[in-house]
């Protein structure tokens, strides 16, 4: 036994001696042969990832003092969820998009190293567990958010369902009790929408508006469904997803991803912004306008939520 370990430890060094590789996160030389070239460091920076302290229960946006409302002990709602309420009953993710796991989900989805689903799929199990301090449902439909057919070609796959199929594995054997069923065809993306990065509020709830449609009514009717994305941003693809499933008969919506972005502007300001332009739920006026936006437009996407410059692709076009 203990022969064998040392001689796998001796055949792993020799390997990595005559074919090195480079942890695709931090380019630093990988000690150990993996289908995932990711390191252990960068891993323990993933799975570190930290969560919002204080976070909207709708949506899960950080919340600041100023722009929440205790509507009941422990209950917090931010402006937006206030004053237009999403049709999903509660967003859940893993943790913040930033840092490793920016990089974890970048190499995911546009360098195709589909390895990564499996352990990024564990994280997204445990993410779908906060949803049991809700008193969640324990039979739920798990429906990927859909790639367009043209996309799905270039990409090869869709990484919410490679994610849902992943978590969904990983909770079978920790949580039997939970009876949750994949049904990746159910929710389709009828046409082509554009990047949803470096989008406005507004450009980004119009550019997916009629973009989806559930294919098999009878699928989902009276059922709970739990919507899977790699990344809820501003939340106007989960909205319209949500949307959809409702008006083809769903009980109910939540909503889990592998991270939340963030808004990094000032608390203050963003508040008295939400304050002054929050107007009608219309799809025209429920959304701040451009100049009022200033945390999500092209150069903050760019800088801040992509960390590449201008010519380098969005890391999460919708």
């Amino acid at each position: 036994m203990l022969g064998n370990t040392f001689a796998k430890l001796v055949g792993c060094s020799l390997a990595c001696a005559l074919l090195p590789a480079v942890c695709q996160l931090c380019a630093e030389p990988l000690t150990e042969l993996s289908q995932t070239p990711i390191c252990p460091e960068c891993w323990f920076e993933i799975e570190s990832t930290p969560r919002p302290t204080t976070a909207c229960l709708r949506c899960g946006e950080q919340s600041f003092s100023a722009g929440f409302s205790a509507i009941s002990e422990g209950t917090c709602l931010c402006r937006a969820c206030r004053m237009a309420p999403p049709p999903f009953l509660r967003a859940v993710s893993y943790g913040v998009y930033g840092d490793s796991m920016r990089l974890a989900i970048h190499a995911l989805k546009y360098e195709g190293m589909q390895s990564a689903g499996a352990p990024l799929g564990k994280l997204l199990a445990q993410a779908i567990l906060q949803l049991a301090e809700d008193d969640a449902p324990q039979q739920m439909l798990v429906v990927p958010v859909p790639l367009h057919q043209a996309r799905s070609r270039v990409r090869g796959f869709n990484q919410a369902r490679l994610l849902a199929g992943q978590a969904i594995r990983h909770l079978r054997r920790i949580h039997p009790e939970w009876q949750l069923q994949l049904s990746s065809a159910s929710l389709v993306r009828q046409r082509e929408t554009e990047a949803q990065a470096g989008l406005t509020p507004r450009q980004r709830r119009l550019n997916v508006k009629g973009a989806f449609i559930v294919s098999d009514a009878a699928r989902v009717r009276g059922r709970h469904i739990l919507l899977v994305d790699d990344i809820l941003t501003s939340g106007s693809t989960a909205r319209a997803c949500s949307q959809t499933l409702l008006d083809a008969g769903a009980a109910s919506v939540r909503v889990v991803t592998l991270a939340r972005a963030q808004l990094r502007f000032s608390p203050q300001d963003r508040d008295a912004l939400i304050d002054s332009a929050w107007t009608a739920q219309t799809d025209d006026e429920a959304l701040l306008p451009p100049q009022q936006t200033p945390w999500l437009t092209t150069s903050w996407q760019l800088h801040d939520d992509t960390g590449r410059d201008q010519a380098g692709p969005p890391l999460h076009p919708g």
